[in-house]
């Protein structure tokens, strides 16, 4: 048996039942309730962790980000009341950095009601103490909901930020017989592997881009994504509101194998610690607007991160925290600014759309055509 315990039960299954599909193995190594990578892991965030997000680098970030938001709120008429939500808020870094902006504009913090989709109970701990320094401010305590649809209905300002890049993904390859599902399996010594099944996917699925592929490529697809970027899209054609999605991800759905797992900042081999690495996979930005354009909304058209940043102000608000200060801090926010905008860095890796009410405009975004 192996020592990993969620791999022995892996292993196990696939012998009973056959080979899983690689949305079923993601499923497995980060929510499994015993042994799942956010269930278990002791601090997945920040330099201490696995990886670092956007609001660890920098609290210009979630600066910014709070700034959208009071903008968004003005933009959709300043209602009374207006729900907060984020999705997969990791440490609460971001959400505490949001309000600590919104505090400037006192309506916005009497109006809005903080709602956080959270599955991890150590995570929702976290949370809780990030945000007890805002308990005076808001009139109603922040709330945890296990799925959005929990959050009630009313007008919504909503942030995602390296949430959907943890949403399981299925793959396939392309083969003589066509588009094949990749699936998990075991190999001669009974040990974790890929392959190929007999799953053919259905050839109006096949993105155009995709259509020329040579044999052996890949093709990522993401229903769970797709549900819950059309959820968001009934919710805030319905309701009134905006979303902002961030992640690391392409612009066009296409071929290409980004499945990756991370342990210590450093890229591991995704079947080798189930339950012990994050496994995450890029972004589909086409696919997310298409699902939440069919479901009501309007999508912006997409942006980088950086560009995204520095139409908000990153390098004006660098300068003011910089002002008077010593050439060591200054340094610091530079370098802060490189980590979130360069293209080398964040800065074009990571893609920002902004989903809204039909017929509203946001703060930074152009209209997309349909």
């Amino acid at each position: 048996m192996s020592a990993n315990r969620l791999m022995a039960r892996l292993e196990e299954r696939i012998r009973l039942t056959g080979p899983i599909s690689v949305a079923d193995y993601m499923t497995a190594c980060l929510a499994d309730p015993e042994d799942g990578y956010y269930t278990t892991s002791p601090e997945p965030f920040g330099r201490d962790g696995d990886f670092i997000t956007a609001p660890e680098v920098s609290q210009m970030f979630g600066e910014l980000i709070g700034g959208w938001v009071v903008a968004t709120w003005i933009a959709m008429g300043a209602p009374d009341p207006v729900h907060l939500v984020e999705l997969g808020p990791g440490r609460g870094t971001l959400m505490a950095d949001i309000l600590r902006t919104a505090r400037l504009r006192p309506a916005l913090m009497d109006a809005v009601a903080v709602h956080l989709v959270e599955l991890s109970p150590k995570l929702r701990q976290r949370q809780g103490e990030t945000l007890g320094g805002f308990s005076s401010a808001l009139k109603v305590a922040p709330q945890w909901h296990e799925h959005l649809s929990r959050v009630p209905e009313g007008p919504t300002l909503l942030i995602a930020n390296e949430f959907f890049d943890a949403l399981p993904i299925r793959q396939f390859v392309k083969t003589a017989k066509g588009w094949c599902e990749r699936v998990v399996g075991l190999d001669n010594q009974g040990k974790l592997c890929f392959g190929v099944s007999s799953v053919a996917l259905a050839g109006g699925l096949v993105p155009d881009t995709a259509r020329a592929a040579e044999a052996g490529a890949i093709l990522e697809a993401s229903p769970a994504s797709a549900a819950i970027a059309a959820e968001i899209g009934v919710r805030i054609a319905a309701q009134r509101g905006a979303a902002l999605l961030i992640d690391y991800g392409y612009l066009r759905s296409a071929p290409g194998d980004t499945l990756q797992a991370l342990s210590r900042h450093a890229f591991a081999d995704p079947l080798a610690e189930p339950g012990k690495a994050d496994l995450t996979a890029h972004v589909d930005f086409q696919a997310l607007a298409l699902a939440a354009m069919q479901a009501g909304a309007d999508a912006m058209a997409p942006l980088t991160q950086g560009e995204f940043l520095l139409r908000l102000g990153l390098l004006e608000r660098a300068g003011q925290l910089g002002a008077g200060k010593a050439a060591a801090t200054q340094e610091r926010l530079r370098g802060e600014v490189e980590r979130l905008a360069a293209p080398d860095q964040m800065g074009e890796l990571f893609k920002v759309l902004a989903l809204s009410t039909p017929g509203m405009m946001l703060p930074g975004f152009e209209r997309r055509g349909r």
